[in-house]
């Protein structure tokens, strides 16, 4: 494992420097979140750190990626940028939730032309439908998890981490090499953003890390072990992702209210509630994220009877 070394290194080196540079873009370009009522911040922070998340990634990447690589690692960060460029418009300009839409399926689309895609039924439209969805829905998970200190950032580097060990483990290098540079760069860009936070990421950081992350599920593979003890292990990686995702759409959806809307109605804001300070919110959901994390490398070590009942208790629990 020590050849990816290097890109965990340089992604999060560049995060890391070039994050103040964003903060003093976002002051230049008035990109600044104001302090507001379902804002905990009481100061303006800058919104520009996906900047420097997006250059840590892409750049660590394609320094150390291999040609064989080429034709999937160009649909992977295509898309990423698609994400990137959408994310740094919305947060100068502001774009309306159904552009945004648009786009996500526009990058999904474009993993799919290059060959990334869910291959679960061998049923060409279907398997592109569950490709869409899929984009599509961690792709905005990460976007609403961005709601407090630290949090889009640290669960993006927890599940890279957890994607990495998978990856390398099965000999995987592109998915081992994207994931090492996801996680270096979010790690790197968390010294600033963790509570209390100097600099937030915007949509510029959490629309691609999320496609990246759902990128990552789908090129994962797992070829010598059986798929009914598998299917399972990025569902468990993002959980975290998809149980917050789900929870705020149906309390929105019963309130009548839009999914795209901001709100307190997130999982960090009801362990706060419940009595939890905001950095120890954060780090239950982090503590959550890597027990998922080591459940996935579970149930890729059992028979598929076990794996699923496993998989089924932790839906339950």
């Amino acid at each position: 494992m020590s050849q990816y070394l290097p890109i965990i290194l340089l992604s999060a080196a560049l995060a890391f420097v070039v994050t103040p540079g964003t903060r003093w873009l976002a002051a230049r370009w008035g990109a600044v979140a104001q302090p507001g009522v379902r804002r905990v911040h009481r100061s303006p922070v800058p919104l520009l750190g996906g900047i420097a998340l997006y250059l840590g990634v892409t750049l660590a990447f394609v320094a150390f990626g291999q040609r064989d690589w080429m034709t999937e690692g160009i649909g992977i960060l295509g898309g990423a940028t698609l994400m990137f460029l959408t994310g740094l418009w919305d947060d100068r300009f502001g774009l309306s939730p159904r552009v945004k839409l648009g786009a996500n399926l526009v990058a999904g689309l474009f993993l799919i032309g290059f060959g990334v895609q869910v291959r679960l039924f061998d049923i060409g439209p279907l398997d592109w439908m569950i490709t869409l969805v899929w984009v599509v829905g961690i792709t905005n998970a990460v976007n609403l998890m961005d709601n407090m200190d630290g949090l889009a950032a640290g669960i993006t580097a927890t599940g890279a981490a957890v994607f990495f060990g998978l990856a390398a483990a099965q000999g995987q290098g592109l998915v081992a090499s994207l994931a090492a540079a996801l996680f270096g760069s979010a790690m790197g860009f968390l010294f600033y953003n963790f509570a209390p936070a100097v600099s937030f990421m915007g949509d510029a950081g959490a629309l691609p890390l999320g496609f990246l992350l759902a990128a990552l599920a789908i090129q994962l593979e797992f070829r010598t072990l059986p798929l009914a003890s598998t299917w399972m292990a990025p569902i468990l990686v993002l959980g975290v992702l998809i149980f917050d995702t789900t929870l705020v759409t149906v309390s929105r959806l019963r309130r009548g209210l839009p999914v795209s809307q901001g709100g307190s109605d997130h999982t960090s804001h009801r362990l706060v509630q419940l009595g939890l300070s905001r950095p120890r919110a954060v780090l239950t959901l982090y503590v959550a994220a890597l027990a998922l994390g080591a459940l996935a490398f579970l149930t890729i070590t059992l028979p598929p009877l076990q794996a699923n009942l496993v998989f089924a208790a932790a839906l339950a629990f």
